[in-house]
């Protein structure tokens, strides 16, 4: 559920934005009922999550969880990502561009949230109000993000060893996301390139 992510590799295209946020709450042929460039955002998504899922460094980053929660590691990772990805000085010069990035994409969503699957419906106004974008910054939101991730998961009763995980190997895991995320963004570029012709 790496949000931020997912609405800064929509490059300012509020319709592939739309797409990319909703894309986990859209099964099968539903990603149908929706328009054109929406749709385009949905697939954008799902390459973005197998390009992801397939990388190595993904694999290395997993590691540090899946001893303790095994197929939820991922996800765990997804979460980790954000966080590097909000303090990534490449992508974000300082704390007022990510704020900016992050007043933008709410106001590019807003129109369009009769569009939103009921489970996005519900979570958006939390999203917006609580600055889930920016404040992926802080480890305090990482926190609460892992403990969220809970609630959400079937079989997972606890996220404080998941917060420990994190804090012991800060370092390893933001040295995966410095070799990861410009391949990833890379990837994305061209993927997006391709929808936008079709």
């Amino acid at each position: 559920m790496n949000y931020l992510a997912h609405a800064y590799l929509s490059f300012n295209e509020p319709e592939i934005l739309v797409g990319n946020m909703i894309s986990d709450y859209i099964k099968g042929k539903k990603q149908f009922d929706y328009p054109s460039p929406v749709q385009k955002g949905i697939r954008l998504h799902r390459q973005i999550d197998a390009y992801t899922d397939a990388h190595p460094v993904t694999k290395e980053l997993k590691s540090f969880f899946k001893p303790q929660y095994r197929l939820y590691s991922g996800a765990f990772a997804d979460v980790v990502y954000d966080h590097f990805l909000a303090n990534d000085t490449n992508e974000f010069t300082n704390e007022a561009s990510l704020e900016k990035f992050a007043a933008t994409t709410y106001k590019m969503l807003d129109p369009f949230t009769a569009l939103f699957p009921a489970p996005f419906s519900k979570m958006y106004p939390f999203m917006k109000t609580h600055n889930w974008l920016y404040n992926y910054r802080y480890s305090w939101a990482i926190e609460k993000s892992f403990g969220g991730l809970v609630k959400r998961a079937a079989y997972l009763t606890e996220s404080t060893i998941a917060f420990e995980i994190f804090k012991t190997h800060y370092h390893s895991m933001q040295e995966c996301y410095t070799r990861f995320f410009p391949d990833l963004k890379k990837f994305t570029i061209n993927q997006l390139d391709e929808l936008m012709k079709l």
